[in-house]
């Protein structure tokens, strides 16, 4: 599938979750078997370019798109979690939201020193989440170079503020505006 046909299958739904928001939906994506096949294959591609030794996904749609580049790669999958989540003693950072701040959590013994861990999620947007992702994986001992995301919203500037945090950015499918 092209590009085009996979922006095709993400649904915009107005107002969500506030007024004035175009919130890209890719439940409709996934819900799509080629569509969803077709995004993992070009995810993967780009993963394995990068010389990643894991992948990284944010709870809860990197999981879905991270968990599966991981297995068609053979690579280990590192999730990073919402707070209560693990049952070890975790290493944890909390980030600014546009309304209001969030935590992510990582079981420490997850990656290994030096190990080169790609971040993938669905959506950037601010770029928040992504940078508490990469400065967490730092924290645990990863070197974490590069993310990649389904959908970018370019004019909110998250791939800038990862690229000037040293993670280059790249997205299948990107949507000027909010």
């Amino acid at each position: 599938m092209t590009t085009d046909e996979l922006k095709a299958l993400v649904r915009a739904i107005p107002d969500f979750p506030a007024p004035g928001i175009l919130f890209r939906d890719i439940t409709t994506l996934i819900g799509h078997g080629a569509g969803f096949a077709a995004s993992v294959a070009l995810l993967a591609e780009r993963a394995s370019a990068s010389g990643a030794q894991a992948i990284a996904g944010i709870e809860a749609r990197g999981f879905i798109f991270g968990g599966a580049v991981a297995a068609r790669l053979g690579l280990p999958f590192v999730p990073l979690r919402k707070p209560g989540k693990l049952p070890v003693a975790v290493l944890s950072i909390e980030y600014a939201l546009e309304y209001g701040t969030d935590r992510l959590e990582i079981d420490p013994g997850a990656v290994t020193a030096g190990q080169q861990v790609l971040i993938i999620d669905d959506l950037i947007a601010t770029g928040g989440t992504a940078l508490a992702a990469g400065e967490l994986l730092r924290r645990a001992g990863a070197s974490v170079t590069q993310a990649l995301f389904v959908i970018d919203l370019p004019d909110l500037g998250g791939a800038g503020r990862l690229r000037t945090a040293g993670i280059a950015v790249e997205a299948l499918l990107a949507f000027p505006g909010h």
